[in-house]
């Protein structure tokens, strides 16, 4: 086990109004077209006395170009996951084992072209779909699949039905 700690993180669960929730793929990995482990929700990490709830909007106005979403409920634990050996040192910049989340699931207030995944210089992600709750274990890299577990349990009220 790493000395290192987890990093101070938020997660994203954002369903649109059909509830079916937003998926994003990782531009930094070489992944094809609907190959698992490219894809994610919106994570990224809380700034030193922020509010989870502040920073979870903030995050996606960074990552997905929109905060037009509200919140609709927050996951009771902070969930954590460990890098697998090939990252540590390297990802999260080296200084961290993995990260340690609250997560929020949200419900999207916008229209899909408020969605801008260019609104950053340094884009995190090169595509995004709206997916079934029940797909994102499988969507999800295997060092973060038991999280994308407990969340589409967690959040299966706001979900679509049919």
């Amino acid at each position: 086990m790493s000395l290192l700690p987890y990093r101070p993180n938020v997660g994203a669960v954002l369903f649109d109004a059909a509830g079916r929730v937003f998926v994003a793929r990782r531009a930094d990995l070489p992944n094809a077209e609907g190959a698992p482990g490219g894809w994610q929700l919106p994570q990224g990490g809380i700034d030193e006395d922020e509010d989870p709830r502040q920073a979870v909007l903030r995050e996606l106005a960074e990552e997905i170009g929109t905060d037009r979403a509200e919140i609709l409920d927050e996951h009771p634990d902070w969930l954590t996951y460990d890098l697998p050996p090939h990252l540590l040192g390297v990802a999260l910049g080296g200084r961290y084992r993995g990260q340690r989340q609250r997560w929020f699931a949200l419900r999207f207030t916008g229209q899909d072209d408020d969605i801008r995944l260019d609104a950053d210089p340094h884009p995190e992600f090169d595509a995004w779909r709206w997916a079934a709750l029940a797909e994102l274990p499988a969507l999800a890299p295997s060092f973060k699949r038991d999280i994308y577990i407990v969340l589409a349990s967690a959040f299966a009220r706001f979900a679509a039905t049919g």
